[in-house]
């Protein structure tokens, strides 16, 4: 199974995500990986991707996660899936990917990018994550209030997918 944790950059996709795969015992991967050198370059100048920046980052996480299906490695991945389009790629229309989205206001996720350091994505860009986002439908993901604790989010997601 590959469980996906969506959200808008500084919704605590990573912690949350690290958490529940801790959790459940599964491989933790970060879309953040998958970025190819000159997107995270763009991110660093506060310029926002495109679709044609995403797609081979797309197309990585895609082939990684054929992998893991195909080798039963249970993982989760921590990504952004902010298009419905990247979560049509992403999906790979088979009922063992699941999405969480963490859903949080411009202002709760504005507030934790300000304090977030060392990172390439910048409060500045939160702004064009939040219009590009095009949140998923409540068949398409679970959605999960991004405010609560990661302890809480990651046994919402355990009672929800009825798994562990």
């Amino acid at each position: 199974m590959i469980i996906i944790v969506m959200g808008v950059s500084g919704s605590g996709k990573s912690r949350v995500g690290q958490a529940l795969a801790q959790r459940l015992g599964w491989q933790f991967r970060d879309a953040d990986d998958f970025h190819t050198q000159a997107a995270k370059e763009k991110m660093k100048q506060a310029i926002p991707l495109n679709d044609q920046d995403r797609q081979p980052w797309l197309e990585a996480m895609r082939s990684a996660m054929d992998q893991w299906l195909i080798a039963g490695k249970n993982t989760v991945l921590a990504c952004s899936a902010l298009k419905s389009s990247y979560r049509q790629v992403l999906h790979l229309q088979d009922s063992r990917v699941q999405f969480i989205y963490l859903q949080g206001s411009f202002e709760l996720i504005y507030k934790r990018l300000k304090h977030r350091q060392n990172h390439f994505m910048k409060e500045s860009l939160l702004q064009s994550q939040f219009e590009t986002l095009e949140e998923p439908t409540p068949t398409e993901a679970i959605y999960i209030d991004a405010s609560h604790s990661p302890e809480v989010i990651v046994q919402s997601v355990i009672d929800k997918l009825d798994i562990a």
